[in-house]
């Protein structure tokens, strides 16, 4: 027994140190080209001097303007898509289990169609939106990316739903005449913690690093600015998109903390319940 936990150990250890090794190294080839020119090898920090030290204004407003515009969408997705998709896998569940089918072919569907060709079959839609409906206002792309999100977030949340017993859960609320929207918010959702936070990881990703429908609709986002970005200086590009993936991680990480946090709160409450 002690030689095979041994060997797991160290199955284990090895398996860690190469993620991190493949994870670290274009991290570290990407800070590497941000201060060295590719011509002559030599080492400057113009770049990053560039980008902060306010001698690039129209890149630091162009890459503000993409930024701010992504995390914006970004929460818009959130709400929209958890808005969208809780109550009604809830009610699907508990009432009308023969959809469940239909449910999950339709939320996965996106997965199964080019990003190229959902754009081409929503720019008629977005030219409306723009001329007649609200604006050309690039946050109106949350809605297109709810579309982009919901096989992630559908999976996230089929996993946390299986993992409770929601008729149980959802029939004892209900018993002691709790509403639908008390059950949904204060009985399932903490159940769901781990299924929302990844739901929300998973949404996050898409946006920050969805490119294509922003670009074929003329909108400016984070992965757009850096391409604008790019055209004119690599280099500042390089340390624009190390700063952006270091952010990402961070938050993320964050977060992650937070409910793992909170996880624990709850536990030791209920220990000393």
């Amino acid at each position: 027994m002690g030689r095979v936990r041994s060997r797991g150990t160290w199955f284990r250890r090895i398996v860690l140190s190469l993620a991190v090794v493949y994870f670290l190294v274009p991290l570290v080839s990407l800070a590497d080209f941000s201060v060295r020119f590719p011509l002559t090898g030599k080492v400057d920090g113009a770049a990053w001097v560039a980008l902060f030290g306010g001698g690039q204004n129209d890149k630091l407003n162009l890459l503000t303007e993409g930024l701010g515009n992504s995390l914006v969408m970004a929460a818009m997705a959130v709400v929209i898509s958890l808005g969208l998709l809780l109550p009604t896998m809830v009610l699907v569940r508990l009432r009308l289990p023969r959809l469940s089918k239909v449910v999950e072919f339709v939320c996965l569907l996106p997965l199964t169609i080019p990003a190229v060709v959902l754009v081409v079959g929503l720019a008629p839609v977005y030219l409306v939106i723009s001329t007649k409906v609200l604006d050309s206002n690039t946050i109106w792309l949350a809605f297109a990316y709810v579309i982009l999100c919901l096989p992630y977030v559908y999976r996230a949340l089929d996993s946390g739903l299986r993992a409770i017993d929601l008729r149980t859960l959802s029939e004892t609320a209900r018993s002691f005449g709790a509403s639908w929207p008390t059950v949904l918010f204060r009985v399932l959702v903490p159940n769901l913690r781990s299924a929302l936070v990844s739901s929300v990881f998973m949404t996050l990703a898409v946006v920050l690093g969805e490119f294509t429908f922003a670009r074929m609709l003329a909108r400016t986002n984070l992965q757009t600015a850096l391409f604008e970005i790019n055209l004119s200086d690599g280099q500042i590009a390089a340390a624009v998109s190390l700063v952006v993936l270091g952010g990402t991680i961070v938050l993320l990480v964050t977060l992650d903390l937070v409910v793992a946090l909170r996880e624990r709160r709850v536990h030791s409450r209920a220990g000393i319940a």
